[in-house]
């Protein structure tokens, strides 16, 4: 009798046991020794479990099958026994070739599925966003049999609202209406002919404000058209129109300088009427290179002794010219007719008219003056 480790648990017991006293596993009769290393294992294994030395024919010898001599029979079983592992080994590879193939297919489909729905979504989210017809029905062809049904659904009513944006611009366009045009803004404020629009309203606003040729048409452009083409153009304009035409406030302007002038000669006040005068004073009353003493003299010239008051005032009927001689600085060419009642100290009264030609520099001061008396 030996000692030997169980197979099962590891626990020493007698080669001659029928069952180890610790797991109960059956010992005699089933134990086999490998001839290469010595180790005790179940001779019903293949292969010895330490060095892998393949179970061939042996004797028993107590309970253990001993290595018996080798003949042609026991060639024949080690030939049978070592095909059977060979064969299992076999099997596992290719189980695990299959597996790892399978895990491998999934893992690839799964990020290919996950990238496919990836790139639809952005497709969607792009096609969704756009204006173009064409962008949209790309989405479609394309991802007809991909897309959500909802996706789908989605984009072809943006389809079918981009196609009546389309025919609804057809129509504004070919009407050359402005309204038309600001009403299909006004239904579709992100439509891509947004700029082509604005651009055919600006066009007939301008061709307008053209036509009319007044300050009060380009201002009324600019008002509408801020940031317009032809911004630049109407100021331009403008500036032309203000420096050939005499516009209203130009007009009072004009009377304002001569009335505030004869109210002045009316009562006889010096500083107020050279005050109407530049400090360069072209021609008065025939004289070139006058001064405002010259005025003055004027003053004192037509105020005779024998003259108790006098009452100059003008007509109205004025006729200006205007001339630009700087950036935005105009000078007046006036014409007009003033009458003169003079009141004498005997009680008479005297009544005269005079053609008074004048020109007034771009500070609103005289510097030309001359007077012809008008006869009956």
């Amino acid at each position: 009798m030996a000692m030997i480790k169980c197979p099962e648990c590891g626990h020493e017991i007698s080669d001659q046991a029928p069952y180890c006293p610790s797991c109960g596993v059956a010992i005699k009769d089933k134990l086999t020794k490998c001839p290469a290393c010595g180790q005790v294992y179940f001779k019903d294994q293949p292969a010895c479990p330490k060095c892998g030395h393949p179970t061939n024919g042996q004797t028993e010898n107590a309970g253990i099958n001993t290595p018996a001599t080798v003949t042609e029979n026991t060639s024949a079983t080690v030939t049978e026994n070592t095909t059977t592992p060979t064969k299992r080994n076999n099997l596992l590879v290719a189980a695990v070739a299959v597996f790892a193939a399978l895990l491998i297919g999934g893992i690839c489909y799964f990020f290919y599925h996950q990238s496919s729905v990836e790139r639809e979504n952005q497709a969607y989210e792009y096609a969704l966003s756009s204006t173009d017809v064409q962008v949209v029905q790309n989405y479609l062809d394309t991802y007809m049999d991909e897309a959500s049904e909802e996706h789908i659904q989605n984009m072809e009513k943006h389809l079918s609202e981009l196609k009546q944006s389309d025919e609804e611009w057809t129509n504004a366009l070919v009407s050359g209406s402005k309204s038309a045009l600001e009403q299909y803004l006004e239904q579709h404020p992100d439509s891509p002919f947004k700029s082509l629009a604005i651009h055919k309203i600006d066009s007939i606003d301008w061709a307008a404000a053209q036509a009319a040729n007044t300050v009060e048409a380009m201002e009324t452009y600019l008002e509408q058209h801020a940031d317009g083409e032809h911004v630049d153009e109407a100021n331009q304009n403008i500036k032309g129109i203000n420096a050939k035409t005499v516009q209203p406030e130009d007009k009072l302007m004009v009377r304002s300088i001569f009335d505030s002038f004869f109210s002045s000669i009316n009562n006889k006040d010096e500083d107020a009427v050279t005050s109407a005068f530049g400090s360069l004073i072209n021609s008065f009353l025939g004289k070139t290179n006058a001064t405002r003493n010259d005025v003055v003299t004027f003053l004192h010239k037509i105020y005779k002794t024998d003259i108790a008051s006098m009452d100059w005032s003008t007509v109205g009927d004025y006729t200006i010219n205007k001339k630009e001689v700087g950036d935005g600085q105009y000078e007046y060419s006036v014409s007009f007719t003033a009458g003169q009642n003079v009141s004498h100290t005997d009680g008479t009264n005297v009544q005269n008219k005079y053609r008074i030609s004048a020109k007034i520099n771009p500070d609103g001061k005289i510097t030309d003056l001359n007077m012809v008396k008008l006869l009956e």
